[in-house]
């Protein structure tokens, strides 16, 4: 068995229509079956809220507030889960198994386990990526876009890191010549609007706008407005301070006669003595402040212009200094741009011209892997679909070369298709049923797959529109996958599930209160998986169907 990661265990309690169940699963192939609504997709559900896909609240079951899912995964030593997990810092998987808890609740967000740790539905999404792969039955009808044709021979020439390399750059590239439409779009600046611009920015270079030049400049201005006042109050306060010292020179000579009689007082005498020096100094200082606020004219002048200015400036862009030098920064940088214009869309072009030689070597590269892809899987698929009904069927994918580079490079491809013999080959649209397009989509997912490390492909009626001897070559086509893949099938046709490994019955049970789904092994039952492929046949109480299941399960 050389499938990398095996889907063990898996417990669901109250999703839809389920009340709990826990299932074991073993390597290889697993068909589910059941009536027509008796709630197969319940498993299919299980597994997609494990893969991180996108929940609605309306699929907890009735009456209950919350459902979970929880799963057990054996992780190989090449799945890449581990670095993955590393990436993502989660726990490293204990004993080689990777335990996924998912729940969603009515009144609250759900959570998501990842090894017993708290994670993200994205992280979630990250690891679904790489453990399993759904198809769907739209499948068939994706074939009939030529991106998805283009996506698929992409998967099986292995393009991905490439066309990752090449889409990084042409996004750069295209985001060059952006630049430049709007340079060469934008409204250009005329010269009376520049020589205004620089008015402003000058005007705000001669404020100099910061928060110490701003504080001294308020302060002069203040101290310029109230000079007479500050002039005269100054000069009162020198002139008490004088006083007040010449006072205390009498009373100083006083004091050290005092302490020549008694020199406990020699100590007063002293501070007296300081007292009077300070009030001298102190009347010094006023004088100085007395004659500072007398400005020259000339400076006055400067301090008045300079004051109403800022005042300008601060209204139009203020309030703060921070946000008056962003204006002006933004200013300036108008100006420049407007000033080399021509200049930066030269440099511009170069850039993006020496670009695009890159992107189409890249491109070139991208077109030679697919047309090598293309030669390869149209041999593959011709082959797988001579074993699936098509006896002279042809089938052939034409890349073709496009002029301008796109996101997916310079080349694109049909996929073109011939059921019978005679006929010329066309696209697919023009002229498979639905049934052809099925088996044509099988056909290439099972090319695909080979070359695919997900270990597990989960199928959901892949075999519509398809029935007979079709229908077995489909199974084991499935069953051939299963040897490198776990493979899960979701299947009306009892050709495919009597080849599977294990299969799981669904059935929905009703009583008068409420309606139920149950999930149960069978093929370890021989009467049960002869009764349920009898069934599928047509009626499971008729001898001849139960005869014909019987052969189905001994081939």
């Amino acid at each position: 068995m050389k499938c990398r990661t095996v889907l063990q265990y898996l417990h669901i309690c109250n999703l839809a229509l389920l009340d709990e169940i826990s299932l074991d699963f073993e390597p290889g192939f697993t068909a589910v079956t059941g009536e027509t609504g008796a709630g197969k997709s319940v498993l299919l559900g299980a597994l997609s809220l494990l893969a991180g896909n996108r929940a609605e609240k309306s699929i907890i079951r009735s009456g209950a507030e919350e459902c979970v899912v929880e799963a057990a995964l054996h992780v190989g030593e090449t799945s890449g889960l581990g670095p993955l997990l590393a990436e993502l810092d989660l726990p490293p998987c204990e004993d080689n198994t990777l335990i996924l808890r998912r729940s969603l609740h009515r009144q609250r967000g759900g959570k998501v386990m990842i090894n017993g740790v708290l994670a993200t539905v994205t992280a979630l999404q990250q690891l679904g990526e790489v453990w399993i792969d759904f198809h769907g039955p739209g499948e068939p009808q994706k074939l009939f876009h030529e991106k998805n044709q283009l996506s698929l021979l992409d998967i099986f020439a292995r393009n991905g890191k490439p066309l990752e390399a090449y889409q990084t750059d042409f996004d750069v590239w295209r985001g060059i010549w952006k630049e430049m439409e709007n340079l060469r779009t934008a409204e250009r600046i005329s010269p009376e609007e520049a020589e205004f611009l620089q008015s402003q920015i000058d005007a705000i270079n001669e404020v100099n706008p910061n928060e110490d030049s701003i504080e001294a400049l308020e302060r002069d201005f203040k101290r310029l407005d109230n000079a007479r006042e500050l002039s005269q109050l100054s000069e009162q306060t020198r002139n008490g301070a004088r006083q007040a010292a010449r006072a205390g020179s009498a009373v100083l000579r006083a004091a050290r006669e005092l302490a020549e009689i008694d020199s406990a007082a020699d100590v007063l005498a002293g501070r007296l003595d300081a007292l009077i020096l300070e009030a001298e100094d102190l009347a010094d200082e006023y004088d100085t402040l007395a004659s500072g606020g007398d400005f020259d004219p000339n400076e006055a002048e400067q301090i008045q212009r300079r004051m109403q200015t800022w005042l300008q400036i601060r209204r139009k862009y203020g309030p703060t200094t921070e946000a008056v030098r962003a204006k002006r920064d933004e200013l300036v940088r108008r100006i420049g741009s407007q000033t080399n214009v021509e200049g930066q869309i030269i440099k511009l072009e170069h850039r993006a011209k020496e670009m695009e030689k890159g992107l189409r070597q890249q491109a070139d590269e991208l077109r030679r892997r697919r047309l090598k892809g293309a030669k390869e899987l149209s041999a593959q698929a011709r082959e797988l679909l001579t074993k699936l009904g098509f006896k002279k069927a042809d089938f052939s994918i034409e890349v073709e070369t496009e002029e301008k580079l796109s996101r997916h490079g310079h080349s694109n491809c049909r996929f073109l298709f011939s059921p019978n013999v005679g006929q010329p080959l066309m696209q697919l649209n023009k002229i498979a049923s639905s049934g052809e397009t099925a088996r044509v989509m099988l056909a290439l997912k099972a090319v695909l797959a080979k070359a695919d490390s997900t270990a597990l492909l989960v199928f959901d009626e892949v075999d519509a529109n398809v029935g007979g001897e079709i229908g077995a070559a489909v199974g084991r086509e499935l069953a051939a996958l299963a040897g490198d893949h776990q493979v899960f099938c979701v299947t009306h046709l009892p050709q495919v599930a009597a080849l599977a490994r294990q299969h799981f019955l669904v059935e929905k049970g009703q009583d008068e209160k409420e309606t139920t789904v149950s999930i149960r092994r069978i093929d370890q039952d021989k009467q049960l998986r002869e009764s349920e492929l009898a069934r599928m046949l047509g009626d499971r109480d008729s001898n001849s169907a139960r005869e014909h299941a019987r052969q189905l399960m001994a081939r």
